[in-house]
């Protein structure tokens, strides 16, 4: 039995499409290793959104060599599209198979091993072809509902990556949600690249989320990192709903109107806030988070000085810190005022800082307070970790749980590791 190692780089998205390959992969009498171990074949899912995305992608590719050098390695995902035919160039990657063949993946193996020629594109694209997930590498199940973007920010190569925004259909969600209900998740994640932009027939994307929570079952809905696309005040009711996790990550930026043109959102900093005010408002200790691009061409001290004032009023439960750079092709590639890398280092640097404090002080809030924690993982003392409703790790001081099971918590207290973690006792 050829043993297959994955290793997934960036986002929710490639989680859910690594969890689907390598079901996919297991089913096929292939046995799944970790990834670190020595394998006959390495799938790399990489990222590209920023050079250091770029950096680890090109790490992992190289250690495949250390752990198998004559392994078949297949690198696919976002840098494997943006660079393809780089990395043809590269004498120790087999086949490099951009997002709209990474569903051929499993083909491209069996072709291999009886010993056929193929080439990646030869095969037909199809960016929902993945099937629900039986046995996947996380307790959380990953639900894709649409890929691609046209939004086109002056920063990002996604577009260019992952193509145009095109939405899966309402119909294969729901039951695809089915499946993995039946397969004993209890927390289902939404992924795509711009799912405030869903759109099929006559689903948008709070009729989809509507839909979704009157699916029967003992599980729970989290929407991933979104845009803040115009929500309606319906939609923020939809957090009611003890289905819908009190949690969104919606990303800002920029809290400089200024920048957020010179950037292409589509939203003014007043928009934002007042959504996020409307969000905040619509369940008890509702977790608003957030990214942060510092250091933009042309951001001026006031610019990033604004973007302070405005997290500190907001209170981000976590601002996801970037520094900015440049990724060629974009449009931010050819503006003026680039800044030094001393200058996004000490501003990312106050941005951490702020973020630090505004989680500690909303973790500590919760103290006696109840959660549902979806339990993910034993610790080596016994004890049983995972993540309540609002998206915050908690421990529960007891032996004896189980994985993959709700438990009603009270939290008693918390402790310090590389962040704030609470601490809770049975209820």
């Amino acid at each position: 039995m050829k043993k297959v190692a994955f290793k997934t780089l960036g986002c929710r998205l490639n989680l859910f499409e690594t969890d689907s390959l390598a079901s996919e992969v297991s089913k096929a009498a292939y046995e799944i290793v970790d990834f670190g171990k020595e394998a006959d074949v390495y799938v790399i899912n990489t990222c590209t959104v920023t050079n250091q995305s770029d950096h680890k992608s090109r790490q992992v590719i190289k250690q495949t060599q250390k752990l198998n050098k004559d392994a078949l390695t297949i690198v696919t995902g976002c840098m494997a599209t943006n660079y393809k035919e780089k990395l043809e160039q590269n004498d120790s990657i087999d086949y490099v198979v951009d997002n709209n063949h990474k569903t051929s993946i499993l083909s491209l193996i069996d072709a291999h091993y009886k010993g056929e020629i193929v080439k990646p594109d030869a095969y037909e694209t199809d960016l929902f072809a993945y099937e629900a997930a039986e046995k996947t590498f996380h307790t959380r199940a990953m639900i894709k509902i649409q890929d691609g973007c046209d939004n086109f920010c002056t920063f990002c190569i996604i577009p260019k990556v992952r193509g145009r925004a095109v939405s899966r259909s309402a119909d294969a969600i729901f039951e695809n949600i089915k499946k993995v209900i039946g397969f004993g998740f209890k927390e289902v994640v939404l992924t795509g690249v711009n799912l405030g932009r869903y759109q099929y027939e006559d689903y948008d994307f709070e009729a989809l989320v509507e839909a979704i929570l009157d699916i029967p079952g003992d599980f729970r809905v989290r929407i991933s990192s979104i845009e803040p696309d115009g929500y309606t005040d319906s939609f923020f009711r939809l957090f009611k709903h003890p289905k819908l996790c009190p949690h969104m990550h919606i990303c800002l930026q920029s809290g400089s109107d200024e920048i957020l043109l010179k950037m292409r959102r589509m939203y003014t900093t007043r928009v934002f806030e007042d959504m996020a005010k409307k969000l905040q408002a619509s369940a008890d200790d509702f977790n608003l988070t957030t990214d942060i691009i510092v250091g933009f061409p042309g951001e001026s001290g006031e610019d990033f000085h604004q973007s302070m004032a405005m997290a500190d009023r907001i209170g981000f439960g976590h601002i996801h810190t970037f520094k900015y750079s440049v990724r060629k092709g974009t449009r931010a590639e050819r503006m003026e005022n680039h800044l030094p890398e001393s200058i996004k280092n000490e501003r990312s640097k106050l941005i951490r800082e702020l973020s630090e404090s505004h989680k500690l002080a909303y973790r500590k809030s919760m103290l006696g307070k109840k959660q549902r924690v979806l339990v993910e993982k034993i610790e080596d003392n016994g004890f049983a970790s995972g993540l309540g409703e609002h998206y915050i790790p908690i421990i529960i001081e007891e032996e004896g749980l189980k994985t993959n099971t709700f438990y009603d918590v009270s939290i008693v207290g918390y402790e310090t590791y590389e962040e704030p973690i609470l601490l809770a006792k049975r209820i």
